[in-house]
């Protein structure tokens, strides 16, 4: 049976000294890696982040989750990429979107995607051969590493999917853990890949996966909330989340949130994410890998704009005493393979 990497959405509202050391508590606790969200007006460089963790940490992949191709240069972050690779050999990604809260606070407006696409394949030029061609420039980088670094894309919606099927070395999606939903969105990526002559197999998949701890009042309050004024949780970070439920056969209606039923609530839960005690996740988590065959996903903590920036401790413990002894006992943990 293959086994399935499970990576952590970390934010960058604490110091950096205190992120390495909650970096080297998560690979205690039996996590593969860590994603940092790329986010300027934090104050706190992801890149620096990842470096000081690096330093704390053996094992853990390590990546922003996610950076975005507007306000660095390609150029530049794929120096920020090589330098991680050489803090921490092999365990270097690069993840990459359009951008939403750095473009946002930064007043740039998110990338076309064709912009995305010709910044992708300049990046896999840049951080494999070498050498790429952007906007009629030349573009080299010096000290790559041997093998070079994948360059994944994040995506959400149909049409992201398929770029990221066909530019990208993989792909992190965003929709939903249902069977129906997923294979939908495999379906957009293998488009995408074999429109431009690629094996959609040598593609990386990653699911992201929402993740909520608490009782069941206290879950099914993330759908029924708001992630920030006039923005429904469910529709964070857009509405594409929608067409993967409906997929699974679930409408979320127009209207306030707060008035989905009980009903609709646990089966949008069950068909979107982890949700509820330990156990029920790691019962969640045994079940996606057994109905989806995935083999990596990034846990993506549930969170409004008032507590992103809050550290996972909860959900670290969780997975230190009862998810990954799980997946132990059921031959699929990977934790320092």
């Amino acid at each position: 049976m293959s086994g399935l990497r499970v990576d952590l959405r970390v934010p960058v509202g604490r110091p950096l000294p205190e992120l390495a050391e909650f970096a080297a508590r998560a690979e205690a606790a039996g996590l593969d890696g860590i994603g940092v969200p790329d986010h300027h007006h934090t104050g706190r460089d992801a890149y620096l982040v990842l470096a000081a963790m690096a330093s704390r940490t053996e094992r853990l992949s390590l990546f922003p989750a996610t950076s975005n191709v507007v306000t660095r240069h390609p150029l530049v972050s794929a120096a920020l990429a090589n330098s991680l690779d050489e803090l921490a050999p092999g365990r270097a990604m690069l993840t990459v979107a359009p951008g939403f809260l750095s473009v946002e606070k930064a007043g740039e407006p998110q990338a076309r995607r064709a912009r995305l696409r010709e910044i992708v394949l300049a990046l896999r030029g840049l951080l494999g051969e070498g050498h790429a061609s952007l906007d009629g420039h030349e573009l080299e980088l010096f000290h790559r590493p041997a093998t070079g670094s994948r360059v994944v894309v994040l995506a959400s919606g149909p049409k992201l999917l398929e770029l990221a099927g066909e530019v990208a070395d993989g792909v992190m999606m965003l929709v939903g853990l249902d069977p129906a939903g997923v294979e939908a969105a495999r379906k957009h990526v293998r488009i995408g890949a074999e429109r431009a002559g690629r094996d959609p197999a040598e593609l990386e998949e990653i699911l992201i996966v929402p993740f909520g701890l608490g009782d069941t009042a206290t879950v099914r309050a993330w759908p029924r909330g708001w992630f920030r004024p006039g923005q429904p949780w469910l529709r964070y970070p857009s509405a594409s989340n929608l067409t993967w439920l409906r997929y699974a056969g679930i409408d979320v209606p127009d209207g306030p949130p707060e008035e989905l039923s009980d009903d609709l609530t646990d089966r949008i839960l069950d068909a979107y994410g982890l949700f509820g005690t330990p156990e029920q996740c790691a019962d969640r988590l045994l079940r996606a890998h057994e109905e989806l065959g995935t083999t990596r996903v990034f846990l993506f903590p549930a969170h409004s704009w008032d507590t992103t920036y809050e550290l996972p401790r909860a959900e670290v413990d969780a997975f230190g005493s009862t998810i990954g002894p799980a997946l132990r006992a059921a031959g699929l943990s990977t934790a320092g393979a």
